[in-house]
């Protein structure tokens, strides 16, 4: 794992079947990244999450164990497959030795993003396979490997898991107030069982945010990687409307945070309550 690449919190205190996953809120910016860019840097806040960390901030001081990523997406997405590379930004590696670009990559948003819409082309010159081949070994695959292994041993532990990905969202639509401010992600059922999308809807419409399943964010590869339905592992995606809890600029924590941050835990303790008795009676089906 390279230097400052995720922090792990509670990982050894293993209290609740719930792990925090944080993987766009990334702000440690390598040298190598300013200086390839073909963009003013403050472009490069449109790919954060921006200050989605702060979030999960309560539940961590509650004992919920969470995994936080501090490189940023623009170096790599933990949350796309290692194989969505993008070959037109790389060099030393041939098309012939990628799989077909998924609909992510051809729009410049792959395991390393290649261009942002109304902005243009990230980076002046191409990386190298060696360094993306780098980035893949020392950032995103120690993150997930970390992942399974916490689900794994909750799974002993408790009978199942929950992986709650924690991500914020542009609004759905800047000019209509009444837009759901939550997007709850299960792809469509297929990485949790609907009591927990349904309830996690139930606990954020409960605070006055409203919600909606899978549209238009359904979920990525963190969940396709680390879901196990068979196994009792279950992952939800949260998206959060970045207008709750930053300030009009969308750039700073803004007065929406504290409460937020109190949703967000209020949420995985009854996630946890209503797993407890779930997890183990599944486990026992």
């Amino acid at each position: 794992m390279s230097e400052n690449s995720f922090s792990l919190h509670n990982g050894d205190k293993l209290r609740f079947p719930i792990l925090i996953s944080v993987p766009h809120a990334g702000r440690n910016y390598p040298k190598s990244v300013h200086q390839n860019l073909n963009i003013p840097s403050s472009h490069l806040r449109r790919l954060e999450d921006r200050y989605s960390d702060l979030l999960a901030k309560d539940a961590i001081e509650a004992g919920f164990p969470a995994i936080i990523a501090h490189k940023p997406r623009a170096w790599i997405d933990l949350n796309r497959n290692k194989s969505e590379v993008d070959v037109d930004i790389i060099t030393g590696l041939s098309k012939s030795h990628v799989t077909m670009p998924s609909r992510k990559v051809r729009g410049g948003l792959g395991l390393v993003p290649r261009r942002l819409s109304g902005v243009g082309e990230l980076w002046q010159k191409k990386w190298t396979w060696d360094d993306i081949a780098s980035r893949i070994s020392q950032d995103h695959e120690p993150y997930h490997v970390q992942i399974t292994k916490i689900l794994e041993t909750m799974q002993r532990k408790f009978g199942g898991a929950i992986l709650v990905d924690l991500h914020s969202m542009p609004p759905l639509d800047a000019t209509n107030e009444t837009q759901p401010k939550i997007v709850i992600g299960d792809r469509f059922g297929r990485s949790a069982g609907s009591r927990y999308s349904e309830f996690a809807m139930a606990v954020f419409n409960r605070t006055g945010l409203a919600s909606q399943l899978n549209l238009p964010y359904s979920g990525g590869y963190i969940l396709e990687r680390h879901a196990n339905l068979a196994n009792n592992i279950h992952a939800i995606q949260i998206e959060i409307d970045r207008r709750c809890y930053l300030d009009v600029s969308l750039n700073e924590p803004g007065p929406g945070l504290p409460a937020l941050a109190k949703s967000v835990s209020e949420l995985v303790f009854e996630l946890a309550d209503q797993a407890n008795g779930n997890l183990l009676l599944e486990a026992a089906e």
